[in-house]
Formats: structure tokens, sequence, C-alpha cells
């Protein structure tokens, strides 16, 4: 009886186990479709938010809002650096690189970066950098 109850207890653990693992590689794969999805849908905010700037429209800007909400309730965040900031190949792509500022730092931003809140970087921040 003890070595029944023994097979039991273990079956039952192997199936936990196999639970959670099944429930793990379900949220590796809706992440990594999600984020495939993100990939192709970033050019196309990018394209609305140049529109925007140079048109000016408020419904434009409202839409967009809108696309960066749904991005950031899927914790997917921008990365804004700023000009005169230090460049961090973590978070930026240098692009160009450009004489007359302080060497190393962030001369112009050319496209936004996207970032998993606190975690892995989706697209790197275009940024051109003094030399």
């Amino acid at each position: 009886m003890h070595k029944l109850k023994n097979q039991l207890a273990r079956a039952l653990a192997d199936y936990d186990n196999l639970r959670k693992r099944t429930e793990a590689d379900m949220q590796q794969l809706q992440r990594t479709a999600g984020l495939k999805i993100i990939l192709k849908l970033l050019p196309t905010l990018d394209i609305l938010e140049s529109a925007r700037k140079h048109l000016g429209d408020h419904g434009l800007a409202v839409a967009i809002g809108e696309f960066k909400n749904v991005l950031k309730e899927e914790s997917i965040e921008e990365i804004i650096p700023k000009p005169g900031e230090k460049f961090n190949e973590e978070f930026h792509e240098a692009i160009e690189t450009v004489s007359g500022g302080k060497t190393g730092n962030i001369a112009e931003v050319v496209l936004l970066g996207w970032r998993f809140a606190g975690g892995v970087v989706i697209r790197h921040a275009k940024v051109k950098v003094y030399k």
C-alpha cells in the first residue's frame, strides 16, 4: 500500500511538472508570436508619427496615442534618448557619427526604440553620435 501511495504521489508530481512546463511553453509561444506582430507594426507606427509631425492632425495624434496605449498594456515601452545623453549600446544603435559635440554623446535621435518594460530591447533607438 505504501508503494502504491509513493507511485501515486510521483505520478501527481510528474503531472504537475508537465502542466507547469506546458503553461510556460504556451506563454513563451504567445510572447514570440506577439513580438513578431509588434515588429511588423512598429514601422507603421513610425510612419504615422512622421505624418502627425508634418500634418499636425489631432485625430492622428489620438490614434497614435491609442496605439501606444495598447503597447503599454502589453508591457512594451518606448526608449526615448535625448540629445546630449551618453550613448548606451544596450539601448541605442549609432547609425552615423557627427562632429561638433562631446564624443560619445547623442547628437540627434533619428528613430525611437522599444523594449519590454524593464527588460529585453525589441528595437534599439537609432541615433547620431558625436565623434
